[in-house]
């Protein structure tokens, strides 16, 4: 998400700096933008200079103390700890104005901003994946979020190519929230044996959705789809309507993650 997010930020002009904890990491990134752009090159979406222009104006880095900018979109684990500590880490190296936008699929944005510098600056700014196709993003905002951020984050979302949707900060936001008994009910039927992966895949996309839920969690990562269905199911109370799936966690805990490690519901090797 953060490789894809980042492309989507230089593409639309901005000066970008996509910051990673090792060189490996970084490498795929690189590798990632650079294949996503070649194809726009080769589909006639854009030209070779707007390629080269947008490369251009990523900048790769593992040093956090180059990271200054005005705007800050954290992609990283779906721990808070881990992001709390580094909005805080950003905070002290950055001016008092600068925003703070989590792309979290469902952790609270309050419970973020409770613990960190200037609370007011802090705001969700969800992409879905993949980043540069899908147009909508969620502009998650909380009571101690300022309202010239949130408008700030709409502005940018918009120059950005992609559709604003605000929402107060709550339980899997809006769209996750909606989509959890796509994915558990989809799980529930498996679990029972009444039809398989590719038989309800099939089933889904023949009535109108674009992709079935299996081929979706596997696009998504078993590891943020598993992670997102447990967030939504503690804060909500742990309402046996949405109580997580064995199936999933045990392909999580076997590193079956779908697409990215070429296993999931599907073999992609």
């Amino acid at each position: 998400m953060g490789s894809g997010i980042a492309q989507v930020s230089a593409h639309s002009g901005f000066n970008t700096i996509l910051y990673e904890l090792n060189d490996e990491v970084l490498l795929k990134a690189k590798s990632s933008i650079e294949k996503n752009l070649d194809s726009l090159v080769e589909k006639g979406r854009i030209t070779i200079p707007e390629k080269e222009r947008t490369l251009n104006r990523i900048q790769f880095t593992r040093d956090i103390q180059v990271c200054l900018a005005d705007v800050f979109i954290e992609a990283i684990i779906e721990k808070p700890e881990a992001k709390i500590a580094l909005f805080n880490q950003l905070g002290e190296l950055n001016h008092s104005d600068c925003i703070f936008a989590s792309n979290t699929s469902s952790l609270s944005i309050t419970g973020i901003a409770e613990k960190i510098q200037n609370s007011e600056r802090m705001i969700g700014m969800h992409f879905f994946n993949p980043a540069p196709l899908m147009k909508l993003v969620e502009v998650v905002h909380t009571r101690y979020t300022h309202t010239a951020v949130t408008q700030t984050i709409c502005e940018l979302a918009q120059k950005m190519g992609k559709t604003a949707v605000v929402c107060k900060d709550s339980p899997g936001f809006i769209v996750n929230r909606v989509a959890r008994p796509y994915y558990i009910e989809s799980l529930r039927v498996a679990e029972a044996g009444s039809a398989g992966f590719e038989q309800i895949d099939m089933l889904m996309e023949s009535i109108g959705f674009k992709m079935g839920p299996f081929k979706l969690m596997d696009l998504i990562g078993n590891d943020v789809n598993y992670a997102v269905s447990c967030s939504v199911y503690d804060q909500l109370g742990q309402p046996e309507r949405l109580r997580p799936s064995e199936i999933q966690k045990q392909r999580v805990e076997k590193g079956e993650l779908g697409r990215k490690t070429g296993k999931g519901y599907y073999d992609y090797s």
